[in-house]
């Protein structure tokens, strides 16, 4: 029977993030504020390219990013974060996310819906139109073709927001889908298949809203298959290195 090391421990205690063994959160608040505000900065980001091409289709795509550009130094960035940041945490009041945590993806996409987060993108693009038209930075004729145009910008958000959430859905089935592969790969004692999966894993889980359920069974995934990797690919695991492995999620 294979010994657990201090080399292994150390390993193990690295890849947790250097969490204590008890009484520390596997996902903060902070955490799943973080990923949602650049995740959704993103879709919000490539929504307002693509409206601002259908509305202004003459324009070639330099001029296109001339006006993002100017929109942005009106505080168009700052007032998406703004509003994303506003929709999290109204949404947690409002859906009843008491914790100040997300347990589910479903929770945060109706946080986010009813936190308001399409009024505040068109807070923020009034507010940037506005700001770049009294100093002269952008055409009032441009302005008001965008103003014009607004909802379609509007509808690109909204669209790309839900398209987010039903691939966030699809990342977390798919992870699944891996880890059941893993627990086959290892009841047959195939590390390089155990290995591939891990691998998976791994770059699922960096898409995906970080969820206390979702990183803990991963977790305890990370730990046997480090023991074994450690061990030189040894399955003879004993009961108190199975036991660690749950411990240390």
């Amino acid at each position: 029977m294979s010994e657990l090391t201090a080399e292994n421990l150390n390993e193990m205690e690295q890849n947790l993030n250097s969490q204590e063994l008890n009484g520390t959160e596997l996902v903060t608040a902070e955490e799943q504020n973080g990923f949602l505000d650049s995740t959704l900065g993103k879709v919000i980001n490539t929504a307002v390219d693509l409206g601002l091409r259908w509305i202004l289709p003459d324009f070639i795509e330099n001029q296109i990013i001339e006006v993002k550009d100017t929109l942005i130094t009106g505080g168009l960035k700052e007032g998406i974060d703004k509003a994303i940041d506003s929709a999290i945490d109204l949404g947690k009041s409002i859906t009843g996310i008491f914790t100040g945590k997300f347990e589910d993806v479903s929770q945060a996409q109706n946080a986010i819906k009813n936190g308001g987060i399409i009024d505040g993108i068109s807070s923020a693009l009034d507010s940037a139109l506005s700001f770049t038209t009294k100093k002269g930075l952008l055409p009032y004729n441009i302005a008001n073709i965008i103003r014009q145009g607004k909802n379609v910008i509007l509808d690109n958000v909204s669209n790309n927001i839900e398209d987010e959430f039903v691939s966030q859905l699809d990342s977390i089935e798919k992870l699944g889908k891996y880890e059941d592969n893993w627990r086959n790969y290892f009841n047959e004692q195939d590390f390089e298949g155990m290995e591939r999966e891990y691998e998976k894993i791994k770059e699922k889980l960096n898409e995906i809203l970080p969820l206390e359920t979702t990183i803990k069974q991963a977790r305890e995934i990370e730990n046997i298959h480090l023991l074994i990797k450690n061990n030189g690919h040894d399955f003879n695991l004993t009961q108190e290195q199975l036991e660690l492995a749950g411990m240390l999620n």
